[in-house]
């Protein structure tokens, strides 16, 4: 118990700071070429943030425990808007552009609404994973195509950035790499302390993957966006969740079965499922039905952090 308890620390120490490295020098890496904000969050940042769940799932799946590989994601998904969001509306107000509603938030939901779809049958098998991997390809071409149209006109420090993070690019390349090791290392541990301490306490490997290995492997996703709040980043800040959760779908749930078919319970079709497509809902009601519109404040990030530790009591209880 204690040995798995520390692997468990061990590992989510290793993925957090792996992403850390990987999260800042892909991001400046991008800024260096003039990339928009927004982009950055939903694809450089997003792509960084969700290597954890990546690595988690693959290591889950490979090793037979299929079940927590599936808990992490939906269980991270679920945590990325209720948890990040919420904490990062409570440290300050987040408004959401009127495009991202319109168009990053609905891709979002059409991209959870399709992996439901596809695991309908209690399998994910290769071909679905294939079709899921073409859907992030399309995504991606999109947002390239949007990539250096600026929703803001850049300033003289915007440029200054740039300027800074171009000169810097071989350290930030060596960051990436760095995180990258990282986060493979801290995968392994946590994979294997997290079987070992759910086999002693006699919890499935599911409600782990939902719960403890879910909110390690949105670690990063927390620091990247609260991070981004506090600087006042917003488009960062909400394009780092709307990416991650795209490409915890696609990408993840892309690559996994097309290595190793990923089994889907009965539990997470018919619960777990659902909750994380409530969840969307959720987001897309808060920042349209009440007023002010295409803002989350502080009382709309207690509802959402209020939501999440809800669904967190209801997997133990």
């Amino acid at each position: 118990m204690l040995l798995g308890a520390i692997l468990v620390l061990a590992g989510l120490l290793l993925l957090y700071y792996g992403a850390e490295y990987l999260v800042t020098g892909s991001s400046r890496l991008a800024l260096s070429f003039g990339v928009r904000p927004l982009v950055v969050g939903l694809t450089v940042v997003a792509f960084a943030t969700s290597m954890p769940e990546l690595m988690v799932s693959l290591f889950a799946a490979s090793r037979g425990a299929s079940s927590m590989a599936a808990g992490n994601i939906i269980g991270s998904n679920i945590a990325n808007i209720g948890l990040i969001l919420g904490v990062a509306a409570l440290i300050t107000p987040i408004v959401v552009a009127r495009s991202t509603l319109a168009r990053e938030i609905p891709i979002m939901v059409i991209a959870s609404l399709g992996v439901y779809l596809v695991a309908m049958d209690g399998e994910i098998a290769f071909t679905n994973g294939l079709w899921l991997f073409l859907s992030l390809l399309v995504f991606l071409a999109y947002c390239l195509m949007t990539a250096r149209k600026p929703s803001i006109p850049e300033d003289g420090e915007v440029e200054k950035a740039i300027t800074v993070a171009s000169a810097g690019r071989g350290r930030n390349i060596v960051l990436v790499l760095i995180g990258m090791a990282g986060l493979g290392l801290g995968a392994e541990l946590m994979v294997r302390g997290a079987v070992m301490v759910a086999t002693l306490l006699g919890v499935s490997e599911l409600i782990i993957g939902l719960s403890i290995v879910a909110i390690g492997t949105s670690l990063p996703e927390l620091a990247a966006s609260v991070m981004s709040a506090w600087k006042g980043e917003m488009d960062i800040s909400v394009g780092n969740v709307i990416g991650s959760n795209i490409f915890n779908v696609l990408f993840v749930l892309g690559i996994c079965p097309m290595i190793q078919p990923i089994m889907i319970e009965q539990r997470v079709l018919t619960i777990d499922f659902p909750i994380m497509l409530a969840f969307c809902a959720l987001l897309i009601g808060l920042l349209t039905m009440v007023s002010p519109r295409l803002q989350l404040d502080r009382k709309r990030g207690v509802l959402l952090l209020g939501a999440y530790l809800l669904f967190l009591a209801s997997l133990f209880y």
